[in-house]
């Protein structure tokens, strides 16, 4: 695959996020690429495994760079407004989690191979809103 000026802005955006984007933020926050080259150049990131398209709780599915680029996190998820913020377990957590998944798949007879974690509820946004 070309290593385009397109696909190098795409892959900044999602690099300083820090945070899943929906394809609106991309396009924003890649504002030299048009909106049919983020579509096309995402789908072709996705197939080749640079960029994970997360679904999202809202109408907007998000992206980010793969785990091998971006390192090993989980998400916050707001069922409400839909955003999701990265976050990183401390390693005494995160090898205790991996310890239970792993022991859980093997008891079914499913071989872990890794695992995402999405913790749904609330941002600060949405709890202070009035009802």
């Amino acid at each position: 695959m070309r290593y385009t000026a397109s696909r190098r802005a795409l892959v900044a955006a999602l690099r300083v996020a820090r945070q899943p984007l929906t394809i609106p933020q991309l396009v924003d926050a890649a504002s030299t690429v048009p909106q049919s080259s983020v579509y096309r150049n995402l789908a072709i990131f996705a197939e080749a495994g640079v960029v994970h398209r997360m679904p999202g709780t809202d109408d907007f599915a998000r992206y980010e760079l793969a785990e091998g680029l971006m390192g090993h996190h989980h998400h916050l998820v707001c069922s409400n407004c839909g955003t999701v913020e990265d976050i990183t377990l401390p390693d005494a957590v995160e090898q205790e989690l991996e310890r239970v998944l792993r022991r859980v798949a093997t008891q079914r007879g499913f071989a872990l191979t890794s695992h995402r974690l999405d913790v749904l509820g609330e941002c600060t946004k949405c709890e202070e809103r009035p009802a």
